[in-house]
């Protein structure tokens, strides 16, 4: 009798597998090597461009009587360091939610293969959307932006923000460069890869580029705006997915998605087509953080118009498609009801004649006999 070979269950050290497995592990310890970096003197300068956010400026403000210190950043080149360290911690946020809140609900539900990649996808965009639309919304009320709206275009350059506002922007950026090598991590199909990708660079487009031109007042509103409308729909799938009966969060959703791209659209106008235009600075000036010249205007209107017009075009053939499909379930359920009326009758017409057939005279007679 032979030996009986062990089925080892972990995969080779440093194989795909292995990282796969393991990488919200790896990822933690490359996290923790900046933080280490904070306790000893000769690492700590290094460390804290990745940790701490950077460009801080005090200002002192007259209050009355009273002078107070504020403290506001403006952004830089070391913004890129920050960026980055928060990028781990999304991965390491991404892999606790997926362990520990959707892996536990797909386990209880039991859903398809199909049906699990997607659940997985809306679980994570729902709790990343709901995070920053309450964190924007609570920086828009501070800031009194949704108040005061000629603040958008007023006083530009906005170079220097608030620590809540420049810390929300690096999330952002951070949240969206790791969705890139959350593709690996999670097996994203080849198929899903150019979509996933293009709208994981839409975003990082966009928000970067508020956040380097100093258009960080039209980007916050327009995110959250955004952000809103994105919760909505992913919200919605996952109400699906329990019960595929309940499908009035998609038809609150397709009307808040056209309102979100009209009022996108009014406000991106509004801000840099009249505000800027009019504005009392203008010329580019690098030193000063001003991009208030027609090119560039330009360029973020057609840039933010483009990207409207391709959301409207995916979603009006996603309803066009969800119509189909409708449509044809209609269809085979039709059929279907009209093929069981046909049996049921051709099932009462035999009976029938089976009946008449038993009460016949010489049925009688063989019965008799």
């Amino acid at each position: 009798m032979g030996i009986r070979k062990k089925n080892n269950k972990n995969p080779p050290v440093f194989s795909h597998e292995f990282i796969i497995q393991n990488h919200a592990d790896i990822v933690s310890c490359v996290a923790m090597v900046f933080l280490l970096g904070l306790m000893f003197e000769i690492t700590s300068k290094i460390a804290v461009l990745f940790i701490t956010v950077q460009y801080n400026v005090t200002i002192t403000e007259n209050e009355g009587s009273e002078e107070t210190a504020v403290n506001y950043f403006h952004h830089g080149m070391k913004d890129v360091a920050t960026v980055f360290f928060y990028m781990l911690v999304t991965i390491i946020m991404h892999a606790i939610i997926q362990e520990y809140v959707l892996d536990k609900i797909n386990r209880k539900m039991h859903f398809s293969k199909t049906k699990h990649s997607k659940f997985n996808e809306s679980g994570q965009l729902s709790a990343f959307y709901l995070f920053s639309c309450l964190w924007g919304g609570s920086i828009l009320h501070s800031e009194n932006i949704l108040s005061n709206p000629v603040s958008l275009w007023e006083g530009y350059p906005h170079t220097l923000m608030a620590f809540q506002m420049k810390f929300y922007y690096i999330c952002q950026l951070g949240y969206w460069l790791h969705a890139v090598p959350e593709l690996y991590f999670q097996k994203v199909k080849k198929e899903d890869i150019p979509r996933q990708l293009l709208y994981i660079s839409l975003y990082l487009v966009h928000i970067a580029g508020a956040y380097i031109l100093n258009l960080n007042r039209l980007g916050l509103l327009l995110l959250v705006l955004h952000y809103f409308v994105e919760l909505l729909f992913h919200s919605s799938r996952i109400i699906y997915f329990s019960n595929e009966e309940r499908q009035a969060g998609f038809t609150v959703w397709a009307v808040l998605f056209v309102l979100a791209r009209l009022l996108t659209l009014s406000l991106s106008v509004l801000t840099v087509g009249f505000g800027l235009a009019g504005g009392e600075h203008q010329g580019l000036s690098l030193s000063e953080g001003n991009f208030n010249v027609l090119f560039i205007r330009v360029a973020v209107l057609a840039a933010i118009c483009i990207t409207q017009a391709f959301m409207m075009w995916k979603f009006i053939n996603f309803q066009l498609r969800r119509w189909r499909e409708h449509a044809q379930t209609q269809v085979s359920k039709k059929k279907s009801s009209s093929v069981k009326g046909k049996s049921r009758k051709a099932n009462g017409v035999n009976g029938s004649v089976s009946a008449s057939a038993a009460d016949s005279p010489r049925a009688r007679k063989d019965k008799s006999s």
